[in-house]
């Protein structure tokens, strides 16, 4: 963590009371989870529009790390919005309708720019 960052936040709900969030340090390493994996990590970001080929560019990716021995994974976008991030009407019959209004998300400007911040 870089020594300008908080280590801690205090947010308030909307029901008004003060909810403390702290950062917490993980116990393994970058460099210790880089070491027993035999290789670097990073992140491969693929953005464009709907069905412009980037799951199936994520997929050919995949197969030749793994064909090199690499470890990787994929993490797509339509999973995480079926999981995640559903949409209103998908969380209903498990969570509620509450639940479901105030954490679902559709595919408005607004919406989508909520999927990327959580992810």
């Amino acid at each position: 963590m870089h020594s300008d960052q908080k280590k801690s936040t205090t947010f308030s709900t909307a029901a008004g009371s003060a909810v403390d969030v702290r950062w917490h340090e993980p116990t393994v390493s970058r460099a210790d989870r880089e070491k027993a994996a035999g290789q670097r990590g990073c992140v491969l970001w693929f953005t464009g529009l709907s069905g412009c080929g980037k799951s199936t560019l994520a997929n050919l990716i995949d197969h030749q790390l793994h064909a090199r021995g690499c470890h990787s994974f994929i993490l797509d976008g339509d999973n995480v919005r079926l999981k995640l991030n559903a949409a209103p009407g998908l969380l209903i019959e498990r969570h509620g309708a509450e639940f479901a209004q105030r954490f679902g998300l559709g595919f408005s400007a607004q919406d989508r720019e909520e999927n990327i911040r959580r992810i």
